[in-house]
């Protein structure tokens, strides 16, 4: 933070302290973007005009007080979109070529021959065509499988996602996939999307890959599909509560790959969130527009946007 703190007088709070922090800010920079103390503390006069998270995600800050104000948020967009489709891709080679099976046998030290199955022409469907969706969809492209979307606008020729569907036939869409991978930010459309409906349109033969948030999953009706065979796997790297209760059934199907929110976070991934950060605090010092300016209203960075001067 030591360039951070040449641009600006910076306080460290924890939870307990923030309320009392909060009226005095000019910025809030928030680290933890697990908290939810944000609501409750936030003042009834004054405060922070801005409010950057260091993370994609911003769903834990969009209270109605905040919405509704005209405090700024921007996100940590663009920090995690590689390193996130490198590992999906990683989990797709995984379930393919059975590694995971692999170093289960090697574990109990049992010798089994298996075929394994081939990624070229397979069909993954990516929901979200954010920065997170676009690099997963063009990792896989690479790869050589077949890559559509979901999203919230049509696009039959996509430049990384090929034909883009909207959200409209979801599940209609579902039904073509070998993979379904979950790159959506969560908001009241996509929330529970993944339900009992959702998992009988996927094939038997399907994967759900979840690099999103948890809460787009209805985790009960995943575990009742996962069991009875409906699904063929699934890999996870959110859960619907975090960290996953050590009673969950996910821990024990043979047929899942649990990972604790990872996906995103490689080695010096804390540097670059926070150049991104004394970045943006140098924009609004010089009066440029700031990067990554989330509309409050969706819930997420639009695509196409212009910055916005502060």
């Amino acid at each position: 933070m030591a360039e951070i703190e040449r641009l600006a007088d910076v306080r460290y709070v924890r939870e307990p302290e923030l309320a009392e922090a909060l009226p005095d800010a000019d910025v809030l920079f928030m680290w933890d973007f697990w908290s939810d103390a944000l609501a409750a503390a936030w003042p009834e006069q004054g405060g922070p005009d801005w409010v950057h998270i260091a993370s994609a995600g911003v769903d834990r800050l969009l209270f109605p007080e905040l919405v509704a104000g005209d405090v700024v948020v921007t996100n940590s967009r663009g920090v995690f979109d590689e390193p996130i489709a490198e590992y999906v891709l990683g989990l797709v080679l995984c379930f393919a070529k059975g590694l995971h099976t692999t170093l289960g046998l090697q574990a109990r030290r049992q010798w089994r021959h298996r075929e394994t199955e081939r990624i070229g022409g397979a069909h993954a469907v990516v929901v979200g065509t954010g920065p997170i969706g676009r690099a997963i969809g063009r990792k896989l492209t690479a790869a050589g499988l077949q890559v559509s979307g979901i999203g919230r606008t049509a696009d039959p020729a996509d430049p990384d996602l090929g034909e883009i569907r909207s959200m409209d036939g979801v599940n209609e869409t579902l039904a073509q996939a070998d993979y379904v991978v979950l790159a959506a930010p969560l908001t009241e459309l996509t929330r529970g999307m993944i339900d009992k409906a959702a998992l009988s349109a996927m094939r038997p033969t399907a994967r759900l890959i979840n690099v999103a948030r948890g809460q787009l999953v209805v985790e009960n009706d995943l575990i009742d599909a996962l069991r009875e065979g409906r699904i063929a796997g699934a890999a996870l790297d959110v859960f619907e509560t975090e960290p996953l209760d050590e009673a969950s059934p996910l821990w024990g199907l043979p047929n899942v790959i649990v990972s604790p929110h990872m996906s995103g976070d490689t080695i010096g991934w804390r540097h670059d969130l926070v150049r991104l950060f004394a970045d943006n605090l140098d924009r609004r010092g010089t009066g440029r527009p700031l990067r990554n300016v989330v509309d409050k209203r969706l819930g997420y960075v639009p695509s196409q946007q212009k910055g916005r001067a502060r």
